[in-house]
């Protein structure tokens, strides 16, 4: 892949922000586009908050946070820039017409990856009259601290180009996963979903409050999560036999689980519990508070797993 040196990002609110911050560390220009008056002092102080981080997890050593300029039509953004992250609000027409404004001055080479969690990539296609440069590049939030990035393409993206875009975010530090069918929510969006529906219905059920609920993720299999992913996890847990062995000792309890989870739906009532609890879990801190605990013990887990993945 030929060195991108220059990159744009279309939006500029958290997550435009972050990604911004993370390119910036990375040594690459960033382009901003967005139209919001503040836009520019919003993302120089998100990226001023950013930096220190990142510069512990090592990020910083080539960037420059003043290497950014800001733009009010997202056509003028991405003049030049080799690859463009997306981040405009998750509407169809507000897509479509970002597209269409930028396909026709994007650069030959130019990918364009698009954060959309809500959105398909086929959904999205429909705003292009040639999709063949456009991939989904969805993050998890903040996109500067938090590794992961699932990449899709289709049968309309260029031969490549899902290459490039992996080959780049594993430039900036990113972990790339590769999203072969399209479903809604992609692949992580749907594992949280899943055990936040049994949260709930646990909650709802009495089995458990808000707040050990929550504990019982952090203090137990979370743990476990932070270093491998449930298969792998069970593979090891039957030492010698392996996932064999596993599948061969708990097929029936794991079934007898299954078939015991809650079906459960968020309406205001399920909702207005589950905010109760987390008030109570709070004990009085205020969401800044939290965030930067929450952004902290993450700092020091990435830290800590540095250099041992490999």
């Amino acid at each position: 892949m030929s060195e991108i040196t220059h990159t744009a990002c279309l939006g500029g609110g958290v997550i435009g922000a972050s990604w911004t911050a993370l390119f910036l560390a990375s040594g690459r220009s960033v382009a901003v586009f967005d139209p919001a008056p503040d836009t520019e002092r919003n993302v120089r102080d998100y990226v001023e908050m950013a930096w220190p981080t990142m510069t512990e997890l090592g990020l910083t050593k080539a960037g420059n946070p003043d290497a950014v300029r800001f733009h009010t039509r997202a056509e003028d953004a991405v003049a030049g820039a080799g690859f463009v992250q997306e981040n405009v609000p998750e509407r169809l027409p507000i897509k479509h017409d970002t597209f269409a404004r930028i396909e026709p001055v994007l650069d030959i080479d130019a990918v364009v990856a698009s954060s959309a969690s809500g959105l398909t990539l086929g959904q999205m296609q429909g705003g292009w009259q040639d999709p063949a440069r456009f991939v989904l590049g969805h993050p998890f939030n903040p996109p500067h601290l938090i590794p992961l990035v699932e990449v899709m393409g289709n049968d309309r993206t260029g031969a490549g180009v899902v290459e490039k875009a992996e080959q780049f975010y594993e430039s900036v530090g990113k972990v790339t996963i590769r999203v072969n069918k399209e479903v809604p929510g992609h692949v992580a969006n749907r594992l949280q979903a899943a055990l936040w529906r049994e949260a709930i219905h646990l909650v709802t059920s009495g089995v458990a409050s808000v707040e050990d609920v929550d504990k019982a993720v952090w203090a137990g299999p979370g743990l476990r999560w932070a270093a491998m992913g449930p298969t792998m996890l069970f593979n090891l847990g039957a030492g010698e036999g392996g996932l064999k062995s596993f599948c061969d000792h708990f097929t029936d309890t794991f079934n007898g689980w299954w078939d015991d989870l809650g079906q459960i739906h968020l309406d205001s009532a399920v909702a207005q519990t589950l905010i109760d609890g987390v008030q109570d879990e709070a004990q009085g801190q205020n969401p800044a508070e939290l965030s930067a605990k929450r952004d902290a013990l993450i700092l020091a887990m990435q830290k800590a797993t540095s250099g041992l993945r490999d």
